[in-house]
């Protein structure tokens, strides 16, 4: 299985990414990591990327998740996600079956998130793109959408109970304050 946190920038993707990898003891993919230098340079001059500079980046990590999955049999991944197309295009990559769990939170808690994040490429006042082109998951695409204002280790356990995953026997990690 391959679990994909989606979301857009400040959401908490790599928090819950990593903690799901912990309690299931499998890989995690960090998404940021496979975007390419000039994808770096637009964001951090403000530019927001198009499709068309986001298709390699999808099959960059595509391509990992595939190696890991066939190695390891699952892995979790932090993607933005953001369109339909790309989690169809990830799910391409990958002959097992993908759950998406959509990150979600008011715009005012990402902007305070996003400005307190340091040594980062993406700047908050990307976030409006970002949320523009979101297009949250359909009936039909195997998603949870989980609220950003829960700790992250109650995150963690709702998505372990979604995706069927045994909870009792998983240790209870503390989060950071």
């Amino acid at each position: 299985m391959a679990i994909v946190v989606m979301g857009v920038s400040g959401s908490g993707k790599s928090t819950l990414g990593a903690l799901l990898a912990a309690r299931l003891g499998c890989s995690f993919v960090e998404g940021d990591a496979y975007h390419d230098a000039a994808a770096i340079a637009m964001m951090r001059s403000g530019q927001p990327l198009g499709d068309h500079d986001r298709w390699p980046w999808l099959d960059r990590i595509g391509t990992a998740l595939a190696a890991e999955v066939s190695a390891n049999g699952v892995v979790v991944v932090a993607c933005s996600a953001l369109k339909r197309v790309y989690r169809d295009r990830l799910a391409g990559c990958v002959a097992v079956p993908m759950r998406f769990m959509l990150l979600d939170a008011d715009g005012d808690t990402l902007r305070e998130r996003l400005s307190e994040r340091a040594g980062h490429y993406m700047p908050p006042s990307l976030l409006a793109s970002q949320l523009a082109i979101l297009e949250r998951p359909a009936d039909d695409e195997a998603a949870l959408t989980l609220d950003t204002a829960t700790p992250p280790d109650a995150l963690a356990r709702i998505a372990l109970e979604w995706l069927a995953f045994p909870v009792a026997a998983l240790p209870l990690q503390r989060s950071r304050a």
